[in-house]
């Protein structure tokens, strides 16, 4: 009887530990996975080209193995994608699979669409997966990634950067509600009436929603299609005064959230988004909390690949800049109140995440995981020696949109925060982290038991992240919690101390040491 009853409880301290989610086979540790995509079409590359043109899918059969097994299915849906990174010499083209579209609820480990990024523009190949690493530890809504060998018809085509889709799944595990209006920005690779080359601005053009089809696309509710709410949320951006601005922005937005991501995009000098190209982008009007939040997307040109045109040294780009005709970045910055707000972000990024010693070992532990495959792929866009070198220091490489001067990944962090450190005081922004004072996490460094004591309920759950950013472990907090880890090994970890149920969900984030 006590055997029974100890196998139950350890079998529900296992579900304790971690809770699975939609796509966790995939995303929830750092894999190279294998997708083998099998065409019967002789001349299947040429209907892909064609297709491509018309957003259209064709039909293939899939294995895909990662670190639970291998999984068969037959008529997946595929189409090449992408803007920019269409021109991506050769045939290493990004593509879009979705497991549903010819047979209905088909889906893998709950997901029904999986994009598969080229590598355009990064010699590195892992910019994307840093970027939205990064974005998870610091509680920013953006989609999961990690990397796959990709093979047609048996042959290797080429080392892919694996993107979850933004939808319905995301929606559910990322941010608890999945009802609401999801409005992707578009494209802006065109005219448009209202001029700016299809910039989704979030400048207010009236109140006919068909104003905005060529800027935005209505991603979720289309039977519906009624966009009153964001236009409602345009309106208030721009046509506000500043009083009822800076009053009101936390009751229509994620402010807080919002501000961290806009910092992101800072410290990363990631501009192939709202703050200059106008694209790349989700909004979601979460109904239970019924607040806009920010959802990123596409981050291939990271660290200082995009926009050299208006910014002539990525590195000490200044922490409010912005193109013009960018109204919601413009009121924010010229917003005494919030734009200290947001410099308080900056600060609390910088001091404990945007940094050298901890952003490096992510790098190198990525580099040992992939340089096999990068190496292996004869598509790729740059070379071995390349990829090796950008690890570390900036390149150049052959000329056109393609080439250039290159930020390495390294001498990027560290110049850009050697910038940003110097440039801003963080002395008066005490507050960003003042919720340390309401909690204690001791001993650290630790051996075995880790003890966290709150003043308040100010936290429900705990986060342990390793090295790699792979989460290990997860379990609910109480007023004072006592954790086993004697499972873990000596070492560096983070945790993540986070609410889904407090206004402000700034996650709390601590660096312990295992000894």
């Amino acid at each position: 009887m006590i055997k029974h009853i100890l196998i139950v409880l350890l079998l529900l301290s296992k579900q304790f530990i971690y809770c699975q989610i939609d796509g966790d086979n995939i995303f929830d540790k750092n894999q190279v996975i294998n997708i083998e995509l099998n065409f019967s079409q002789t001349n299947y590359w040429d209907s892909l080209v064609n297709n491509y043109h018309v957003s259209q899918y064709m039909k293939v059969d899939l294995l895909i193995t990662d670190s639970t097994g291998t999984t068969s299915f037959n008529d997946v849906g595929i189409r090449l994608k992408g803007n920019s990174s269409y021109m991506h010499p050769g045939n290493k083209k990004s593509f879009k699979i979705d497991f549903n579209k010819y047979i209905s609820g088909q889906n893998y480990d709950g997901l029904k669409k999986l994009n598969f990024s080229n590598g355009f523009k990064d010699p590195s190949l892992m910019r994307e997966k840093l970027f939205f690493d990064f974005c998870k530890v610091v509680d920013v809504p953006a989609p999961r990634a990690n990397f796959a060998n990709v093979y047609f018809n048996g042959t290797l085509w080429g080392f892919y950067t694996v993107i979850e889709q933004i939808d319905d799944q995301f929606l559910d595990w990322n941010i608890l509600d999945d009802e609401g209006n999801l409005f992707k920005a578009g494209d802006n690779f065109g005219g448009s009436p209202n001029g700016g080359g299809n910039e989704a601005d979030l400048k207010y053009y009236g109140n006919n929603q068909t104003n905005y089809y060529d800027l935005y696309e209505l991603k979720s509710n289309k039977d519906t299609n009624d966009w009153t709410d964001f236009i409602q949320l345009i309106d208030f951006i721009n046509n506000s005064t500043n009083t009822v601005f800076e009053n009101e922005l936390p009751i229509h937005t994620e402010l807080e959230q919002y501000l961290r991501s806009v910092a992101l995009d800072n410290l990363f000098s990631n501009l192939d988004t709202y703050t200059e190209s106008a694209r790349n982008y989700y909004l979601y009007h979460n109904l239970t909390s019924n607040k806009w939040e920010w959802i990123k997307w596409d981050a291939n040109e990271t660290f200082g690949t995009y926009g050299g045109q208006t910014v002539s040294n990525m590195t000490t780009m200044a922490i409010d800049f912005h193109s013009n005709n960018r109204p919601l970045l413009e009121r924010i910055f010229d917003s005494p109140i919030i734009f200290d707000q947001y410099r308080g972000q900056i600060c609390y990024l910088i001091e404990n995440f945007f940094i050298p010693t901890y952003l490096n070992p992510k790098i190198d532990a990525l580099k040992s995981l992939i340089q096999s495959s990068v190496f292996a792929d004869n598509n790729k866009m740059y070379s071995n020696a390349n990829f090796t070198a950008i690890i570390n220091n900036n390149i150049t490489v052959g000329g056109g949109p393609m080439g250039g001067t290159m930020y390495g990944l390294k001498s990027f962090i560290q110049q850009r925060w050697n910038y940003i450190s110097q440039a801003l005081d963080c002395s008066g922004f005490n507050s960003i982290i003042s919720r340390k004072n309401m909690r204690s996490v001791y001993p650290n460094p630790f051996r075995n038991e880790l003890k966290i004591k709150q003043l308040k309920n100010e936290f429900d759950f705990i986060e342990i992240y390793n090295l790699l950013g792979e989460k290990i472990y997860k379990q609910q907090l109480n007023l004072f919690t006592i954790l086993n880890l004697n499972f873990l090994e000596n070492g560096i970890y983070t945790i993540k101390l986070s609410s889904k149920t407090t206004i402000n969900k700034n996650p709390e984030l601590i660096s312990i040491i295992k000894i």
